[in-house]
């Protein structure tokens, strides 16, 4: 099945080889497949909480990717694996390679809780994590910076009239995270700037109970906003 505009950027941001991808939250296993079919890693592997989902997909890869079965072969490249389990508590194979764990589809708080037990529990591996979550952007932001992750790319896209931030960041990168985006922005893009004032209005608007807690976040994204005078 053909990738929607989500998950076909996240998967154009896998530029390089892995010895793991973790596919978490993979439902459908669309973007895990995608993955396979470019060989983006020695082994994918699919994660998800539901029992009857998981099931399903384990189908599925057996009929249409037989040739990769997960099975101890050195003659295959690239073997899949299917995880019935918390993303929180994920098996990560001791490595000195950096090892990707995607984390898309679920709210922040829930991707935060994800990243910040995985950087507890496998403090030695080097980690990357790709991740896209479906809200409060500011807050994921803010929280990966405490815990000194560095940016290696990030992505801003629409798809079905939503927009989405993707963010790529990893335990060894150096390059800085910013509150409100760096690399993703291009306000010469009406779409990026509709994302934008649509953005400051949704924190003008929750802040209209407690206008101090939720200044920071108008006044980072205001700042982005004086910038567009350069492309009226």
């Amino acid at each position: 099945m053909k990738l929607n505009p989500r998950l076909h950027q996240i998967n154009q941001m896998i530029t390089r080889q892995y010895a793991h991808i973790w596919d978490c939250c993979c439902d459908h296993g669309l973007l895990g497949a995608a993955l396979l079919d470019k060989q983006a890693a020695s082994h994918v592997h699919f994660v998800d909480t539901v029992p009857h989902v998981m099931a399903n997909l384990e189908d599925k890869l057996k009929r249409f990717y037989s040739q990769l079965a997960p099975k101890n072969q050195a003659t295959i490249s690239t073997q899949w694996h299917t995880h019935c389990l918390n993303a929180k508590s994920l098996p990560l194979e001791p490595s000195s390679q950096a090892q990707l764990i995607i984390i898309a589809g679920v709210g922040g708080e829930l991707t935060l809780e994800i990243i910040e037990n995985l950087l507890q529990l496998h403090s030695k591996i080097p980690l990357e994590f790709l991740i896209c979550p479906v809200h409060h952007q500011f807050k994921v932001r803010q929280r990966l910076k405490q815990l000194q992750l560095g940016l290696i790319d990030e992505s801003l896209i629409q798809d079905n009239h939503r927009f989405y931030e993707i963010i790529h960041v990893s335990t060894q990168a150096t390059d800085p995270i910013t509150s409100v985006g760096n690399k993703m922005w291009d306000l010469s893009l009406k779409t990026h700037q509709d994302y934008l004032i649509k953005t400051i209005a949704h924190y003008e608007n929750i802040a209209k109970g407690n206008q101090q807690a939720h200044s920071q976040p108008i006044q980072a994204y205001q700042a982005l906003l004086a910038q567009l005078k350069s492309y009226a």
